[in-house]
């Protein structure tokens, strides 16, 4: 295991140092003022870390890069329960990182107030299961503030972090796949890394976009995902997706945590002839169509995956638009391979979660169909 998620962690392409052009109209492009000018590169040797140390250094970098940068939430100030604000509240005080109280819709509507007093806030929710007291606050007031007064105010320094997904014991409510929820909002964007090198940057983008932004955290991979993370500053465009292993068999798609578990069933795949393509999404909102429909078009077959429930799932969504983009292309039906439709499990996770066997098995049969 470790040494998949290494290999496919090192992945990531140093080449793409644009951001994505075809944003949708809901959502603002003007450069912020913090972003680097220079490009993407690894202009110093990385050092190895696993995805928690990379997040926390991606703080410290918006914190020290920009004076008008907080983060707050739920024992922040204490370096989080996942140790994710290790060491800010003291490098940057008590004022920049602080906690708040057990209120998630209180931390997002502050978050919210402060970002449109052109700050940038990044909120942190404990766990993404607990993301849902501030729905209203995400869904009506971050992502519609700039709508609604015409362009003359926003929030879209606002970044909300949260820990989402398996862990292997966290039962009902600390396991959920919130993403979908959000992904059917328009005017913000979700964000969600596969890695510690690209959890960095693209955490960096999403505190620097002017759009408000929900990013998800696999805490699964917080200290199991090691690689080698360039520490300088650095940013990955959002809503570009990224093929991180090539195929001509099979397009899988999927992001966060599940690539790990998809790659392994690649391997696993190779090994009876099957050629698969991986294609990490990173962001579901506005997601990066043309990227997966050049693929299908070559592979002529998608198989889905994700930790959330099957129905409504944003797999729903790709295949739907896969299916309208490349009908006539098609050599079998789209597969999905996701969570049960039940409350997440306690003893039975392992029966819930779409692992290795249960992606082969999917692969087997597209590529039969």
């Amino acid at each position: 295991m470790a040494s998949v998620l290494g290999r496919y962690g090192r992945k990531w392409s140093l080449g793409c140092v644009s951001y994505h052009k075809n944003y949708l109209p809901r959502f603002s492009t003007v450069a912020h003022s913090a972003v680097p000018s220079e490009p993407i590169q690894q202009q110093q040797a990385g050092r190895s870390m696993n995805l928690y140390s990379a997040i926390n250094q991606a703080l410290h970098i918006a914190l020290e890069s920009d004076s008008r940068s907080y983060v707050f939430g739920e024992d922040v100030g204490f370096g989080g329960v996942f140790r994710c604000t290790t060491g800010l509240a003291e490098r940057f005080g008590k004022h920049r990182v602080f906690n708040t109280p057990l209120c998630e819709q209180g931390i997002v509507g502050f978050a919210i107030g402060l970002a449109a007093m052109d700050n940038r806030a990044v909120a942190e929710i404990q766990f993404a299961d607990y993301i849902f007291p501030a729905f209203d606050q995400i869904v009506n007031e971050a992502a519609k503030f700039r709508y609604r007064s015409g362009g003359q105010f926003n929030c879209g320094g606002l970044t909300i972090r949260a820990p989402y997904g398996a862990v292997g014991h966290g039962g009902h409510y600390h396991s959920q796949s919130p993403e979908a929820f959000f992904c059917h909002v328009p005017g913000i964007k979700v964000v969600i890394p596969r890695s510690p090198s690209q959890a960095k940057g693209l955490l960096l983008s999403s505190i620097r976009d002017q759009n408000p932004v929900v990013f998800f955290e696999p805490k699964w991979l917080y200290r199991l995902s090691v690689e080698e993370v360039p520490e300088h500053d650095y940013m990955l465009p959002l809503s570009e997706a990224e093929v991180i292993r090539e195929g001509s068999d099979i397009t899988l798609v999927g992001w966060g945590a599940q690539l790990s578990i998809m790659e392994q069933a690649c391997i696993e795949a190779e090994k009876e002839g099957i050629s698969c393509e991986l294609i990490d999404l990173k962001t579901l909102i506005p997601w990066d169509k043309e990227t997966v429909e050049a693929s299908v078009s070559k592979t002529g077959r998608l198989l889905v995956s994700h930790e959330a429930p099957i129905t409504g799932g944003f797999g729903a969504e790709i295949s739907a638009s896969i299916v309208e983009r490349c009908f006539l292309r098609l050599e079998a039906p789209v597969s999905r391979v996701c969570g049960l439709d039940t409350p997440f499990p306690l003893v039975f996770e392992p029966f819930y979660m779409p692992n290795k066997n249960k992606i082969l098995d999917a692969i087997r049969s597209t590529v039969n169909y």
